[in-house]
């Protein structure tokens, strides 16, 4: 865990891949945890801290997270997720898409002056599985998801690409991008022909973007790179615009 951001109401913090935020039938150490014991030791607060979970994070994922410290910060990052004012950029290493390959997704325009387009379908989730399947159309129980995605740059065997969610299904960017041709790198999942050493999927949320619900100041965190060369080689290849996107909320 890296702090990222820091005042008396908000905790922003880069999660590693592998850690999970909430608890689960694991039993393993969150990452909430985590951040309520550097709270207690840099403050030295006695017994229970109050730390609330805003969003969460796929444990395979990395990347920023926002928690918060008071009871009316995390009612108000609520409140700012419910209306959608949160942006979150995120970045992925997957697969370039085969030869000849086009989409088949419903709304998959062509691309904008920034080279981003949009993909449109209706997503399905099998529970056992814990999984989601990408529709062309709607059918029944599904829900719509749509995402803009761009490429960053070019690998010899992998590409870097940055989605913007306008959506939060589950598994959205996994399940969206490998039914456009682009499996996440070692999200065995949904596609990806080998696993990452660690247990990893190269998905990192990278950046976000929002007004603080109490000073009311235009926040934008970026969360570092994992610590891969392939993430440093494809990153080397962007522009310092393309690849903060700290473009003005």
């Amino acid at each position: 865990m890296t702090i990222l951001y820091e005042d008396n109401h908000l905790l922003i913090v880069s999660k590693a891949a592998g850690d999970i935020v909430q608890g689960d039938k694991t039993g393993d150490r969150t990452l909430a945890d985590m951040a309520k014991d550097y709270i207690r030791e840099k403050y030295h607060k006695p017994g229970q801290v109050f730390l609330g979970v805003t969003h969460r994070l796929d444990r395979p994922v990395s990347g920023c997270v926002i928690l918060a410290r008071t009871s009316k910060a995390l009612s108000r990052m609520n409140d700012l997720f419910r209306r959608g004012e949160v942006s979150k950029t995120y970045h992925a290493i997957v697969l370039p898409p085969p030869p000849g390959h086009t989409s088949w997704q419903s709304g998959a325009d062509v691309p904008d002056d920034e080279g981003r387009q949009r993909l449109t379908a209706w997503l399905t989730r099998n529970e056992k599985q814990n999984k989601s399947y990408a529709h062309r159309r709607q059918v029944a129980g599904a829900k719509q998801a749509v995402l803009d995605y761009r490429t960053l740059s070019h690998g010899d065997r992998y590409d870097l690409v940055e989605v913007r969610l306008h959506t939060g299904r589950h598994h959205q960017i996994r399940c969206q991008l490998a039914a456009d041709g682009r499996p996440i790198k070692g999200d065995l999942k949904y596609g990806a022909p080998r696993s990452n050493p660690d247990g990893s999927i190269s998905l990192h949320a990278r950046t976000v973007r929002f007004i603080h619900p109490v000073s009311h100041e235009p926040i934008c965190v970026t969360a570092p790179y994992p610590a891969d060369p392939l993430w440093q080689r494809l990153s080397d290849q962007t522009t310092p615009q393309q690849s903060d996107d700290t473009s003005a909320l």
